[in-house]
């Protein structure tokens, strides 16, 4: 790594806590800390956003895809457009109109608070599983570039370091710190990306890319797959897309939280919509990347020999410029510290607007007021994800698999849960929360014994199977719930 590398790795890192906090500024009370004042600007919640979604596997597994593949994520991203369309005009006015602060409220009133904390502890349990796996197998890229460039260090240091920078400003400056860190990162990572591009398409020949589209390197899907198994067939991309985007952006309070802080549904509508057309942007960034990569005079010798989520990492340490390679180096920590900010917050908010009277008793015990408590869950939860990272470091792969995909199974369940209070005029909430139980249990297993063709159902499909059964359990077990009550 050359000195100017480690120069603009050092600056940023400096800069990054320093700036947040200066555009974030104090937070006095518990409120503003996990939910701001509905202040912030709609263009910055829609790049907070994508940055919440965009972790470091995101950045180094897309290039990767696409270098075999072509531009299949811009494809799957069109999915995204539909269902957080769906999102904008179905769930927000529901929230917006009712003053919710998760939207496991707006279960709460249609089903009653039991169902309210079955939601949100199974958002608590899959996001902290989700993403401290995320945060060991980001690390693992980033100890692979560290290593190249003679800085050897473990993941469990890696881990702790960036927590320790993330804590720095998410602490003090809340979601309004998060949020604008977020913008900061996407920034970061996006320009790296576009400017690495630009380098590898400046080394080409003339005619490549001309070569490439004629070639079929720049479609948006995988035609002629098995539909069931490939998340990038057509239907897999544009409907079970859609589906997905639904409960991310609909369910999960990860990002719902963001969207709640807009000034006012017309912003918060408009940052949802504009987060799906920003994400295809940046797939079309790093797919392009990918298929460049291909076509460059090296790419048949080391590239095509590496694994796809090795191939950009690979190009970081031996291809890319002095100074570009220190901003992508930056651009990937941005992915990593953007992630694990925006879930800290997260989880600290879900736990103290769902579970408000357990907090109140913790707060009690400690002798601390609400703002104290928030600042204190955040660290707790920091170090919770370091442990469950780590505990994950010393187990066997299937655990890994298992962390990663953990949230795909709850996303069915839960958007069919908002869905049915939407459509559902007569409730029995003990059929609902049984239906909710079985549905987790049913996708869990279909996810592990249903293979249509001998392979793994994909992802895309997870979720919209998760929809249908919960629609089944729920309708069946109210039914038996009237029955109960109809017999004397």
């Amino acid at each position: 790594m050359s000195t100017l590398d480690l120069l603009v790795m050092g600056l940023y890192l400096a800069a990054l806590p320093l700036l947040t906090l200066w555009m974030a500024g104090r937070q006095k009370t518990a409120q503003s800390y996990l939910g701001a004042t509905h202040d912030l600007p709609w263009w910055g919640i829609c790049l907070s956003l994508v940055a919440t979604e965009t972790s470091t596997l995101t950045v180094v597994s897309v290039p990767g895809v696409a270098f075999h593949r072509g531009m299949v994520f811009v494809g799957l991203a069109i999915g995204y457009l539909t269902g957080r369309c769906l999102v904008a005009w179905l769930l927000l006015p529901r929230y917006f109109a009712g003053g919710m602060r998760t939207p496991y409220q707006f279960l709460g009133q249609r089903f009653g608070a039991p169902m309210q904390r079955a939601v949100s502890l199974t958002f608590l349990i899959t996001r902290v599983i989700g993403e401290a796996v995320r945060l060991l197998a980001g690390t693992l890229p980033l100890a692979m570039l560290l290593a190249a460039f003679h800085l050897p260090h473990g993941p469990l240091a890696i881990m702790g370091a960036l927590m320790a920078m993330t804590l720095l400003y998410t602490v003090f400056g809340g979601l309004k710190a998060v949020i604008w860190s977020d913008v900061i990162q996407f920034c970061t990572y996006l320009l790296g990306a576009i400017l690495c591009a630009a380098v590898i398409w400046h080394g080409l020949g003339p005619g490549t890319v001309a070569d490439l589209a004629r070639a079929g390197r720049f479609h948006l899907f995988d035609h002629g797959t098995a539909l069931l198994a490939d998340p990038f067939a057509p239907a897999s991309a544009l409907i079970g897309g859609a589906v997905m985007a639904m409960a991310s952006h609909g369910t999960d309070h990860l990002m719902v939280q963001r969207i709640l802080a807009a000034r006012s549904l017309r912003d918060a509508r408009l940052a949802l919509v504009a987060s799906a057309l920003v994400v295809g942007l940046l797939f079309g960034a790093l797919s392009l990347l990918g298929i460049l990569l291909s076509a460059t005079p090296a790419g048949g010798a080391p590239y095509h020999s590496l694994r796809g989520d090795d191939i950009f990492p690979y190009y970081i340490v031996h291809d890319a410029p002095a100074g570009l390679s220190g901003l992508l180096v930056a651009g990937i920590l941005s992915a990593t510290m953007g992630s694990l900010s925006s879930t800290l917050n997260a989880l600290t908010s879900a736990a103290m607007t769902d579970f408000p009277a357990q907090c109140r008793r913790m707060a009690g015990a400690l002798g601390l007021h609400d703002l104290s408590l928030a600042r204190w869950l955040t660290c707790v939860w920091a170090v919770l994800l370091i442990a469950v990272a780590q505990s994950f470091g010393q187990g066997a792969t299937s655990l890994v698999v298992f962390g990663l995909s953990v949230g795909a199974y709850a996303y069915g369940p839960m958007l069919g849960a908002f869905l049915f209070g939407l459509v559902a005029r007569h409730t029995d909430s003990r059929a609902v929360m049984a239906a909710y139980g079985a549905t987790l249990a049913a996708v869990a297993l279909a996810e592990f014994q249903l293979r249509p063709g001998g392979q793994a159902i994909s992802f895309a499909w997870i979720v919209p199977l998760g929809v249908v059964l919960f629609f089944c359990f729920a309708t069946l077990a109210s039914g038996f719930r009237r029955f109960q009550k109809a017999t004397p």
